[in-house]
This record gives structure tokens, sequence and C-alpha cells, in this order.
């Protein structure tokens, strides 16, 4: 592959504070003088148009990089950077207002519309009705139990806590990157995967969460970033390691949340979906590029 020009630039010109933040980035490029300029380059076209558009908006560099990947002006403020990833912040309000009704699922009435078969109490029993219900006229059981979240004894709210940060690390990326539709349209997916795996291997019962679609984000910015590297998609040192050992630890069966069952079909099932999506994806990218 043939390195393409990124930037031209004066020789005066200070380059110290954006190449930094390149190499923070991981962003291959190198720098070399040229008829009395300074070139950057970079190895393709997609990184060239890449840089040329980090460097219109920072070209003194960033004290930080964004959590997205993108890097974050000093001073900003938290909720600016909210109003950036509207699509992000409006399935975590979602998920927030849905555990608030359902008081963190002590609320069985309205839990039941939410779960993926509705139900009804008798006595200290759920009576779940069968799956041809869900799939003839209550369609939006398939994915409405990823807003379902439950107070764990012991641990209080720390279901919703968990995943509302990695959804807004993992989620803010890929808006930032492929924008509020794609997000929509990757959770949908990883949900739907998430929740039918749970079925299929556990049977009528409780479970809900945004666990599933949190593995299934994960799986599709690994692979994605293995395919075809980008700035937005490079997970923090660590992660991929501390997500995958939870998976495994859970499995094991030797863990558990204060007594609460670990939807653990619900997390393979995304994570499947995830890095199918991501190997799709970063391909297609990759053959663009």
């Amino acid at each position: 592959m043939k390195p393409v020009v990124a930037l031209r630039l004066p020789l005066g010109q200070d380059l110290r504070g954006f190449i930094a933040l390149l190499e923070r980035l991981k962003v291959p490029c190198r720098v070399s003088e040229d008829a009395g300029e300074q070139v950057l380059w970079v190895p393709d076209g997609h990184w060239a148009e890449e840089v040329r558009s980090l460097y219109a908006r920072l070209p003194a560099g960033a004290p930080e990089p964004l959590l997205a990947g993108t890097p974050a002006p000093a001073g900003e403020s938290a909720w600016r950077r909210a109003r950036s990833s509207p699509v992000t912040l409006l399935v975590l309000l979602a998920a927030l207002l849905v555990s608030l009704v359902t008081l963190m699922g002590e609320n069985l009435a309205l839990v039941r519309w939410f779960t993926f078969l509705d139900f009804h109490v008798q006595g200290d029993y759920l009576w779940f009705a069968p799956l041809s219900d869900t799939l003839s006229g209550q369609w939006w059981r398939l994915f409405s139990p990823i807003l379902l979240h439950f107070w764990i004894p012991g641990m209080g709210p720390l279901h919703l806590v968990f995943n509302a940060l990695w959804y807004w690390e993992l989620g803010r990326r890929i808006e930032a990157r492929q924008g509020g539709l794609m997000l929509v349209l990757l959770t949908l997916v990883f949900g739907l995967a998430s929740n039918v795996a749970q079925y299929v291997y556990g049977g009528p019962g409780l479970f809900g969460g945004l666990s599933g679609v949190l593995y299934g984000l994960l799986g599709y910015c690994w692979l994605y970033q293995w395919l075809a590297p980008h700035p937005a998609f490079r997970l923090p040192r660590g992660v991929l390691a501390m997500m995958l050992g939870w998976l495994l630890l859970c499995l094991t069966g030797v863990f558990s949340l204060g007594g609460v069952a670990v939807a653990n079909a619900a997390h393979v099932g995304g994570l499947l979906a995830g890095c199918a999506s991501g190997l799709l994806g970063g391909a297609l990218a990759r053959w663009r590029r």
C-alpha cells in the first residue's frame, strides 16, 4: 500500500501537539520535509481524510481523547458531550424511565408489559403466555426486555448502573463514527439476538437488561477495528479482557448477583451477533478502502 499525503504545512507550523494526538489515537503517520514544507504521510486515502478532518478541528492537538475516540476540547462540559450523542442518551433515558416505573422489577403489573412473554401472577407463581402470542401481535416483546433492569439484593441498582456506563462508553463510539441510525439498528439487532438466545436456552422466565446488547457492541467494535482500524473503535486497554473475563466467570456458575440468576445465554447471543456484525461491517469498510 502506497502512503499518501494528508497535510502540507509551512515549516514554521508546530505539529508536535497534533502528532502526539495522532499517536494517542494510534493513527499511523510520519512527517517529512519537501520543497520547504512539512508533509504528513498516512497509509491510505481513508486515513488522510480522517487526519484532515481532525486537524481542521484541533490543529494543536488536545489534552485527552474522548471515550468515543475523538478529541475533547479543553473545558468541554459533560452536558455538551451528551448532546453530541443524542441516540445513546435517549436509549439510556428510556432504560432509566422503565426502571423507575417498574420499581426496578418490583411492580410486576408494569413489568409484564416489557417481558419477552406476557404473564400473570397466581399465588407465588408466574404463568407465562405461549410464544405464539409474542410472535403474532406483541412483537415489541422481542426487543423490550433490554429496557428492564432489576434491583439486586445487597447491590441495589448495580444492574442498571453497570449497563448504563458501558452503553454510554460503547454506544457513543458507534454514534460518533457511524451515526445514530446505525446505533439504533445495532441495538435492536443485538437486543433481538440476546433475548431470543436467552429464551431458547432458559425457556419462559423473567430476564432483561442491556447486557446482551453491550456484548454485541463490544464484539462489533472489536472485530470491526481488527479488520478496518479506526480511532473511534479502539477500545481502552483491558476493556476487552475484562468484559470477556466477566463473561467466562459468569458462565462457570460460581458467581451470583445477590441470588439473581445471570442471563448468560443473552450475553453469549449478543456477543456472537456483535462479532458477526463486526466482521461484516469491517470487511465492507476494508473493501471500500
